[in-house]
């Protein structure tokens, strides 16, 4: 509906609209720094609004809080797994039990006591649901006793602590087919009222088992950037998620908040050569881009900051993984880049050289000449894609940049460069990106990656019996020395930049230490929002 109207009304007329949404046209804020004046919380965040509503069988709240639901355990700002709903875990050595002991202080928003029922019913129907929730190692669920669950799990694996991390609990009581339009939960906000397309309004849950929220009301509104923007500039929303190029202009009363992330872009390269094609007729390989030369030529030249600089003015880091700085990252990997003399003296010593003076590298009679594919309407994207295009060209590699669909860059990203995003809390993400086995698999491993070595590493990490255990193995698979999967081995990827969140946060609000962010901006900001403070 709201965006049917922003198509049909001026930015003016626009601004009316959203103030007249909020109930507060005409109002204005309150004043700065006079705490308990505002007991009401708006926020608008670009892109947040969930299709299939706030249900978390369906994958509601696994990037972000879940609101209305409490999960088993939790990540804190340091990424730390430490206890939600559960008050203690264990793992048996051999990996495959998990006994997890829950409180018995809990209650659903409606008053009914959360059990280990509870928790089973809602594992259960998650594994059956044929959702984004991953539950297909878990063999089996149980209540040993009112307030004790035991997970069984068909083989050994560490990041089966991840779904205790994110899988929102549900009432079994109250599960129905109209639960994700009407959720009940146990977590710090109980639901109110959700007008599709514009907002969603909660409040505290008075049956939170910890410190209640500071705030009577929060309301959610689903805006565009633009409009997200234009009521941050009227004192009517104390947060808004806006593009960076937004964050020149100063807003009174507001100050930019730009936060870290592993929402990641690179460039994902076939690492085979040409001639095979997938069960559905989709070729495979590259006889370009499964020269390692290339990769790690392309990688070298490549100037990180500079794109961080030019495309994202700034708001960005440089990226050498789908995982910096999170606890299994490898730091080690880190390369020099910008080096363009570094990267033509390994194209020579492969030996590509321009023997025609055209321009362009040649080995043999295969030509350095690849295509980039990116998300067509994605501007970053777009922009990161031709600026790779211009340095490569430098090397004499040429570049044809084609921005597509997703379902135009399926049939072909199995033998073409492909810019991607990617970037999640879970080390499995890894596994699925760089394993052999998962190659043509989806999304993960299109350009059909595979190394004995760190497969084996892969597999240590998963079926070590804890996250602790793995980080080793994970950082191992990246760079043990000798190989790996990072761009000082087999670089199988060109990772270029991780972009920062932008916000427009009111001066007076404090919303904690915040956690790196996941891929897409929105609801990862709200992890921590039961902490959330006005300043005195």
């Amino acid at each position: 509906m709201f965006k049917r109207f922003r198509a049909l009304i001026s930015a003016g007329v626009l601004l009316v609209f959203v103030l007249s949404l909020v109930g507060c046209a005409g109002n204005g804020p309150p004043a700065a720094g006079k705490k308990g004046q505002k007991d009401e919380l708006i926020l608008a965040l670009t892109g947040s609004e969930p299709d299939a509503g706030f249900d978390p069988i369906t994958g509601w709240g696994r990037y972000g809080s879940p609101l209305f639901q409490s999960t088993l355990l939790t990540r804190d700002a340091d990424l730390k797994i430490v206890n939600d709903l559960a008050t203690g875990y264990s793992v048996s050595r051999e990996g495959l039990i998990w006994t997890v002991k829950i409180r018995e202080d809990v209650k659903f928003s409606d008053g009914k006591p959360l059990t280990a029922r509870d928790v089973v019913y809602t594992y259960q129907t998650a594994a059956g649901s044929g959702s984004v929730v991953d539950l297909g190692v878990m063999k089996s669920v149980a209540a040993l006793d009112k307030h004790t669950v035991q997970f069984t799990l068909k083989e050994p694996q560490s990041t089966f602590v991840v779904q205790l991390v994110s899988q929102g609990i549900v009432p079994q009581h109250a599960y129905d087919k109209e639960y994700a339009e009407h959720p009940i939960g146990s977590g710090p906000f109980k639901f109110v009222q959700w007008d599709k397309g514009q907002q969603l309004i909660v409040e505290p849950n008075p049956e939170y088992y910890r410190e209640k929220p500071a705030f009577k009301k929060v309301t959610f509104l689903f805006l565009d950037e633009d409009a997200a923007f234009a009521a941050a500039k009227a004192g009517q929303v104390d947060i808004a998620g806006i593009p960076p190029a937004f964050a020149r202009q100063k807003v009174p009363g507001m100050r930019i908040l730009a936060l870290q992330t592993v929402d990641n872009r690179g460039i994902l390269f076939p690492t085979v050569r040409a001639g095979e094609k997938t069960g559905e007729g989709y070729p495979i390989g590259n006889d370009v881009t499964a020269d390692v030369a290339i990769r790690k030529a392309i990688n070298m030249v490549i100037d990180r900051q500079e794109l961080v600089d030019g495309i994202l003015d700034g708001y960005g880091t440089v990226a050498f993984s789908s995982s910096d700085h999170l606890p299994w990252w490898n730091e080690e990997t880190v390369i020099k880049d910008g080096d363009p003399e570094g990267a033509k003296k390994i194209l020579a010593q492969a030996g590509w050289k321009d023997s025609d003076s055209d321009g362009v590298l040649e080995k043999g009679n295969l030509e350095a000449r690849i295509m980039l594919l990116y998300m067509s309407g994605d501007q970053v994207r777009q922009s990161l894609a031709i600026a790779v295009a211009d340095r490569l060209k430098t090397l004499g590699i040429e570049v044809q940049v084609e921005g597509k669909s997703w379902d135009e860059i399926k049939p072909l990203m199995h033998a073409h460069a492909v810019l991607f995003g990617w970037g999640s809390h879970d080390p499995l993400e890894m596994y699925n990106l760089y394993y052999s086995q998962m190659a043509g698999q989806g999304w993960y491993n299109t350009g059909f990656y595979s190394n004995p070595t760190v497969d084996a590493y892969l597999d240590r990490a998963l079926s070590a019996s804890s996250e602790e255990e793995a980080l080793q193995y994970w950082k191992k698979a990246q760079w043990d020395g000798e190989t790996g999967f990072s761009a000082l081995g087999d670089a199988p990827w060109a990772w270029l930049v991780n972009l920062k969140h932008v916000y427009l946060v009111r001066e007076d609000l404090d919303i904690g230490k915040q956690k790196i962010q996941v891929h897409g901006r929105g609801w990862p900001v709200t992890d921590n929002i039961a902490q959330w403070r006005w300043q005195d």
